[in-house]
């Protein structure tokens, strides 16, 4: 189990481990660049640890390991951004995930060092890179939540952004996703913005990497920070997570502030980790997590819950029962034979690892899917106009002023219209409308009950299940564009909306490959009922270290299909 403290800093032990491993990682960074703080652009690695050995040994690095390393001196927070910083120069054009770079990330890094040596390490993220999803709020980077309407948009830090930087992570840019958040057309294109281009899948590079956290996910994948911060409404943490092969926690609504964050709905809305390790994810998770004034959702968090970081529990899988979200006879025949067979070997191996696995369907799935989008364009209509107004800077002033300003921008509308927006801008605000606001209390109580009365089996709390699985998605599609290609985003499958829609948690890992040549990553979600998000990350982590499935990208051209 691990406890999660929401104040005061962490060491966390690292994991038993190769020392010559790690003696490999820090030569290889230290020959890569020993660079002096301040200096933005380090110049190319040294001969012998270039950009591919360099990827290879952070992408298995977990920040356990990274920050033993930093404490024992061999490594410091300037060489660990300045790889980083390496990576993004080298192979960020193939991947478009970062859609600004901090470049006062070397200086921040430097700082980090100085705290580390006088007073110590203000967290278990003290001098960790991270990079940003473009809708988190940042004093002196891009806020665009990847709208050109926001360019001149001059926010304060964010709750977590501040969280952050208090922790001594260094902040090392900001990522690219699917522009305001997939809200804004009916045919919209996943990992593409009028301000970043397009993000793609890092495995497969005609391939997308699914949204809307798009550059987030497939900056941790491609090893361009060690972790991430996403944002999900419905689907667009766990998503991108499973289809580039990383980690991601959709947290418990109201664990995370929401202040500072470019709104969808504030109904639904809510950052979390993205990790290629799960304990990496729970670390992030830990500085991220906690009470915020500006948020009253935070005041809900349940006394006591957190004590202390004690390991996450590599056991949990061990006389655990879950439940299988099966797939219906219509489901299968339209998912790949591939990745069916990634979900069966899967629950194999969660049962493998001690567990239980009881085949179960959720309820009330059509009338939930039929309420949240109407929902949410009432709800937009009102967190959008709200955010705007307390936001400084030259921007539009409301929704309509948006709509405005895309229609007369020569980029915004070249791939996908705005219907999303045209359509949230006529409905009423929820406090307008009374059959709106209890459309959302009608389909919150559902999807909480379609998971609660399945977590509920049999007659007594020994029939009780610990969680459900499902399978997260599947192989990441060929990029398309609606008004060059005829065709978007050719999304097949999820398990998001239940734990989206309730306010709970749920939490992808990687499970394999399927897809062309088997090369695309599938991931399966553990969620639960409220605040259970300490023990998703136990399961995700016991599945991860029974069933070690993820394997670094290898930025393939296209494999075609």
């Amino acid at each position: 189990m691990l406890s999660i403290p929401w104040e005061e800093p962490v060491r966390i032990a690292p994991p038993p481990g190769s020392r010559v491993r790690q003696l490999g990682l820090i030569t290889a960074l230290a020959l890569a660049l020993l660079v002096p703080a301040g200096v933005a652009d380090a110049g190319p690695p040294a001969d012998g640890a270039g950009t591919a050995q360099i990827g290879e040994l952070l992408d298995a690095a977990t920040i356990p390991q990274l920050q033993e390393l930093m404490q024992d001196g061999p490594l410091t927070a300037v060489v660990l951004t300045g790889a980083y910083l390496h990576r993004i120069h080298d192979l960020d054009d193939e991947v478009g995930a970062v859609l600004a770079v901090n470049e006062h990330a070397l200086r921040d890094a430097a700082e980090s060092d100085r705290v580390r040596r006088t007073t110590g390490p203000r967290s278990a993220l003290e001098g960790i890179p991270v990079l940003l999803k473009d809708n988190v709020d940042t004093a002196d980077l891009p806020t665009t939540a990847g709208s050109r309407a926001l360019l001149g948009s001059r926010p304060d830090d964010a709750t977590i952004t501040r969280k952050l930087r208090d922790a001594g992570a260094i902040i090392i840019g900001k990522a690219n996703l699917s522009e305001w958040a997939n809200f804004r057309g009916a045919n919209s294109t996943s990992g593409w913005s009028g301000v970043g281009g397009q993000t793609n899948n890092p495995y497969v590079l005609d391939r997308n990497p699914c949204g809307s956290s798009s550059g987030s996910a497939a900056g941790v994948a491609a090893s361009l920070a060690q972790v991430a911060v996403g944002t999900e409404t419905d689907g667009s943490i766990v998503c991108p997570s499973g289809t580039t092969g990383v980690v991601g926690l959709k947290p418990t609504l109201g664990l995370v502030s929401r202040d500072g964050i470019v709104p969808i709905s504030a109904e639904q809305d809510t950052a979390g980790p993205i990790a290629r390790h799960t304990v990496d994810a729970a670390i992030l998770l830990s500085v991220l997590a906690g009470t915020d004034p500006a948020d009253p959702a935070t005041g809900e968090i349940p006394a006591g819950f957190g004590a202390g970081v004690t390991g996450l529990d590599p056991t949990k899988l061990d006389g655990a029962r879950i439940g299988v979200w099966t797939l219906s006879p219509e489901e299968s025949a339209a998912v790949d034979d591939t990745t069916e067979a990634v979900f069966a070997r899967a629950v194999k191996e969660i049962e493998a690892a001690g567990a239980t696995a009881v085949p179960v369907q959720l309820p009330y799935q059509a009338e939930i899917g039929a309420g949240e989008t109407p929902a949410l364009l009432a709800e937009f209509h009102r967190d959008i106009n709200a955010y705007l107004a307390a936001t400084p800077g030259d921007h539009p002033a409301d929704l309509a002023g948006l709509i405005q300003f895309n229609q007369q921008d020569p980029v915004e509308l070249k791939y996908f219209g705005q219907e999303l927006f045209e359509q949230a801008q006529a409905a009423p605000v929820p406090a307008d409308d009374p059959a709106v606001r209890a459309q959302r209390d009608t389909i919150r109580d559902l999807a909480r009950r379609s998971i609660d009365e399945v977590l509920a089996q049999g007659a007594g709390p020994e029939d009780d299940l610990d969680a459900i699985v499902g399978l997260t998605n599947t192989p990441g599609w060929v990029t398309h564009y609606f008004k060059r290609d005829g065709v978007a985003d050719e999304f097949v499958y999820s398990t998001s909306g239940p734990a989206a829609v309730a306010g709970y948690p749920d939490v992808t890992v990687p499970a394999g490959f399927a897809g062309p040549q088997e090369a695309l990553p599938i991931g399966i979600s553990f969620f639960g009922t409220r605040w259970d998000d300490v023990d998703m990350l136990d399961l995700a982590y016991s599945f991860e270290k029974a069933f070690p499935a993820r394997r670094a990208p290898e930025y393939l051209p296209t494999v075609g299909g």
